[in-house]
């Protein structure tokens, strides 16, 4: 099979690229040119993983299948995963597909290409923490609903238990880990209203960071306002403490041990090991180097997302953010169209920072906001932050699926919440 741009990946940069790609080329020329490749058969915007876990989002409602999006935006969908990759030969092979009692669905298949763009995101980085196999991560749909399952399972089981403890550390107070914890008190606090006095229990939540405050990669105002809507919820905030070891029942840090129930990884990030066998150059966290046209060195091969190592400002590189791979879909799709009509194209990518907010639960956010009007960056916290919050995963929306759908699907959600409850429990 040949198809003139292939992308690997369907998150925020893959799954937008495609789209746009399609939609510019229309339905003849589209499906015949544009596969997206991905391991999964639907897609989540990644920032709302959170929310899977907790079971305040729920995913059969808000996943988007990647064929009918296809369809939709005249672009071809293959599932598969990516297990060899030859970039001068601009071949790469995908993973033969299995059922869950192993019976082979689709064998293994070999696919060429014009150009190749990689978008196949990262994972968890556990620093070589001893223990990591006791610890969940949420980096994808799959881990977030696997996740979901075990803690209504712990709700039970503490709601029944002796003592009527549930104790949950979460290590690393980044984006993830403050937004998990403030859902999950949410989500805590449902339960309890849902449910008899007979099966209330108390939930303790200690959030873990190694750095001196949380949101460290955030301006100190709004790690300080985020701390104390935390600690309002009686969230326990621990920062300046570093992991030594995981156990089943335990995280052991250099202040002492801290029982838990459960753990949640969410302490940095890593692209796959895999990304070194590829023949491309990567960093230390495997990430794929690129220049500021995001090009690998070989021809025709490309990258974005978080995947991608792309030079920004003052030696720094592009952030990992679902924005960054945002603006990097733009880009590429702006370079190909320019391409395939003999337009030059001299343009470099230059990322823009526009700011970054943080979800502390229902009717609350916090952050910052990169030129303004005024010409300066400011501060906004509150049910503005929250709904601004809100209103970037209905910005990717419109990316994939146009103002329409995105705003029938808004409705349906609320109507959801209306008819059910905004807590998924099942």
């Amino acid at each position: 099979m040949h198809y003139n741009t292939v992308i690997v990946g369907g998150g925020a940069g893959g799954l937008e690229l495609a789209s746009k790609l399609g939609r510019a080329l229309g339905r003849r020329e589209g499906p015949e040119k544009i596969l997206l490749i991905d391991r999964s058969t639907f897609h989540i915007w990644k920032p709302t993983l959170h929310e899977v876990a907790t079971g305040t989002l729920n995913p059969q409602q808000e996943g988007l299948s990647y064929s009918i999006l296809g369809r939709a935006n005249s672009f071809s969908f293959m599932v598969g995963e990516l297990i060899q990759f030859q970039p001068e030969a601009k071949r790469l092979t995908l993973k033969e597909v299995h059922q869950s009692d192993g019976v082979q669905i689709i064998p293994e298949r070999e696919i060429t290409f014009e150009r190749c763009v990689l978008a196949i995101g990262s994972g968890s980085n556990f620093f070589g923490t001893p223990g990591s196999e006791y610890a969940y991560v949420l980096e994808n749909a799959q881990d977030a609903q696997a996740f979901h399952s075990h803690l209504l399972n712990l709700f039970a089981k503490a709601a029944y238990s002796p003592d009527k403890q549930l104790n949950v550390a979460i290590v690393g107070a980044g984006a993830t880990g403050v937004e998990l914890s403030a859902e999950m008190m949410e989500a805590y606090h449902e339960i309890h209203s849902t449910s008899g006095s007979a099966q209330h229990f108390q939930i303790h939540i200690t959030l873990i960071e190694a750095a001196p405050r949380i949101l460290a990669g955030l301006p100190e105002k709004v790690s300080v306002q985020a701390t104390r809507a935390l600690r309002e919820k009686h969230i326990r905030v621990m920062t300046d403490t570093k992991v030594l070891s995981i156990h089943p029942d335990k995280v052991e840090t250099d202040q002492g041990e801290i029982a838990a129930d459960v753990i949640v990884w969410a302490a940095g990030i890593k692209a796959a090991e895999r990304n070194r066998e590829y023949g491309l150059p990567v960093n230390r966290i495997n990430q794929f180097e690129v220049n500021n046209r995001l090009e690998t060195p070989a021809k025709g091969v490309y990258a974005l997302g978080d995947c991608a190592a792309c030079p920004w400002e003052e030696g720094r590189f592009v952030p990992a953010r679902a924005q960054a791979a945002h603006q990097q879909a733009d880009y590429l799709c702006k370079a190909f169209l320019a391409e395939s009509k003999g337009r030059p194209f001299d343009q470099t990518f230059h990322y823009k920072d526009s700011g970054s907010l943080v979800s502390l639960g229902n009717n609350h956010g916090v952050g910052n906001l990169m030129g303004s009007l005024s010409g300066g960056n400011f501060f906004i916290e509150g049910l503005i932050a929250k709904y601004m919050y809100m209103s970037l995963h209905l910005m990717h929306h419109k990316a994939i699926i146009g103002y329409r759908k995105t705003a029938l699907l808004a409705l349906a959600r609320m109507a959801q919440n209306r008819v059910s409850g905004r807590l998924k429990l099942h």
